[in-house]
């Protein structure tokens, strides 16, 4: 199945490489039939781990459409998305992902990221980065004034 938007994702990845601003991975964020936002990894120029081509076409979907909701648009991306990603797109609230690369493709260039998958199937004393709970009393201080708000905004 052929897409212009899945060309367009997997043309970003291609000028990253090129340009070398980032990693080979490019997104296309698409409401209503056209492109609303794009993006390509930035982590090493940006000096941003965060900076994944996902990460930043959401942001910018999101900057340009004045809201956090993305429920009625699509992703497109030149690779599967990593644990990061997927967490963004799902709170984000995107309608559907569609995908080039598999994630084992980027695993055999060096883009391995099932580690952080086994690390969240551990239980939090396994995790190779130690965890430790504190201060909880304080903390739900907070949750309970959000609770509380009346104007919250939800999401």
């Amino acid at each position: 199945m052929d897409s212009p938007f899945m060309a367009r994702a997997i043309q970003i990845s291609m000028e990253n490489v090129h340009s070398g601003q980032g990693g080979p991975f490019g997104a296309v964020i698409v409401r209503d039939g056209g492109i609303v936002a794009e993006g390509a990894n930035r982590v090493t120029s940006s000096n941003d781990p965060t900076a994944h081509a996902e990460v930043i076409a959401i942001r910018s979907a999101c900057a340009k459409l004045g809201r956090f909701d993305l429920g009625d648009c699509e992703i497109y991306t030149s690779c599967e998305p990593c644990p990061m990603c997927l967490g963004a797109i799902y709170w984000a609230r995107l309608s559907r992902i569609y995908f080039g690369n598999v994630a084992a493709d980027a695993a055999a260039i060096g883009f391995d990221d099932s580690f952080i998958y086994h690390e969240l199937a551990k239980n939090l004393g396994g995790r190779s980065i130690p965890m430790a709970q504190m201060m909880r009393d304080e903390a739900l201080a907070a949750f309970r004034a959000w609770r509380e708000k009346p104007d919250k905004i939800r999401y």
